[in-house]
C-alpha cells in the first residue's frame, strides 16, 4: 500500500500541474462517469494530503466540491503526457497537455467539506503535516496494551505510516517491536515521531523511502546497493534472512496486523 509520503507528492504534482485552472474530467472505466460529469469544464482549486487520503477540491458552485481518493492496496494515480488511456481508469483529470489518470483506488468518491473533515477527524498525527501534533497518536500508544509494532500501522497513531516506515523506525530507535505501547515513554515516542517526520518529508522530495544512515550506506561499507522494486536503502524492510547492516544477524520477519514486519533480533532487543 502507497505510504503517506505518495499522497503527499500527489497533491503537490496535481496543484503544480492543475491548479487554478479549468480541467477536463472523465470515468474512461465509466464507474466514476456521474461525478466526473459535474466536476468537467471546472477549476481545479488544488489538492491536499492526510495521510494516506487525498483530497481534491473544484470549485463547482456545488455541495460536493471535494475528490476524496485513497489508494488503499493496489491503487495508483499517475501524470503523464495526455494520451489515449490504457487499461482501466476510473479517473482522468486533463488539461489537453497532461493527465493524472487514476486506476484501482479503494476510494475515489465526490464529497462535502464536511466529509473531508469527518474523515480528517478521525486520522491521528500526520508527520508530514506542519500543523499535526504528535501527542494525539502518543494518547493512544500509552493507553494500549499492543505491540508497538501494531500501533504504528493504527493511522489513528500516525497518520500515512505503513509496513516500511514502521520497520525502518523502530530499527532506527533500537526498538523490539512486540513492546507494548503502554512500555514507550513520552520522550521516545517524540523522538521517534520526530524522525518519522524526517524520514518521510525527505521521502516527499526524492520520491523513495531512505532510511540509512550515511556510514551504513552502500559506499560507506563497501556493499553491492540494494535490490529491489521498492527502491531506496532499508535497513529490514524485505531483507528476511539477510545480514543486519549494522551487526550482521539474518534479519528476521513476521506477520503482525496482517502484513509482514521485518526486525534484528540483535539491535532491536530493548523491549
Amino acid at each position: 500500500m502507497p505510504e503517506g509520503h505518495v499522497t503527499h507528492r500527489l497533491a503537490r504534482a496535481l496543484t503544480g500541474t492543475f491548479g487554478q485552472h479549468e480541467v477536463g474530467v472523465s470515468s474512461p472505466q465509466g464507474r466514476f462517469a456521474e461525478s466526473a460529469a459535474l466536476l468537467d469544464g471546472h477549476v481545479l482549486a488544488g489538492a491536499e494530503s492526510f495521510g494516506k487520503n487525498l483530497f481534491v477540491e473544484f470549485r463547482t458552485g456545488l455541495p460536493e466540491t471535494f475528490l476524496h481518493i485513497h489508494l488503499g492496496l493496489i491503487g495508483k494515480f499517475n501524470l503523464a503526457p495526455a494520451a489515449p488511456p490504457q487499461g482501466i481508469v476510473r479517473l482522468r483529470i486533463s488539461d489537453g497537455q497532461t493527465a493524472a489518470d487514476l486506476r484501482g483506488p479503494q476510494t475515489c468518491a465526490l464529497v462535502s467539506a464536511a466529509r473531508c473533515d469527518e474523515v480528517v477527524a478521525a486520522l491521528g498525527p500526520d508527520p508530514i503535516r506542519d500543523d499535526a501534533d504528535p501527542d494525539g497518536g502518543y494518547a493512544r500508544v500509552r493507553r494500549s496494551g499492543k505491540s508497538i509494532a501494531a500501533l504504528l500501522m493504527d493511522q489513528k497513531v500516525a497518520a500515512g505510516v505503513g509496513n516500511i516506515f514502521r520497520a525502518e523506525v523502530l530499527f532506527r530507535h533500537r526498538r523490539n517491536p512486540m513492546t507494548p505501547g503502554n512500555r514507550i515513554s513520552a520522550k521516545e515516542w517524540a523522538s521517534m515521531y520526530a524522525d518519522l517526520s524526517q524520514l518521510m518529508r525527505r521521502a516527499v522530495e526524492v520520491g523513495s523511502i531512505d532510511t540509512v544512515r550515511d556510514e551504513h550506506l552502500p559506499e560507506a561499507m563497501g556493499r553491492a546497493p540494494r535490490d529491489d522494486v521498492h527502491g531506496g536503502e532499508v535497513y529490514v524492510y524485505r531483507r528476511t534472512g539477510q545480514p543486519c547492516h549494522v551487526c550482521g544477524t539474518p534479519v528476521k520477519s513476521a506477520i503482525v496486523e496482517s502484513r509482514n514486519l521485518y526486525w534484528c533480533s540483535t539491535c532491536q532487543r530493548r523491549r
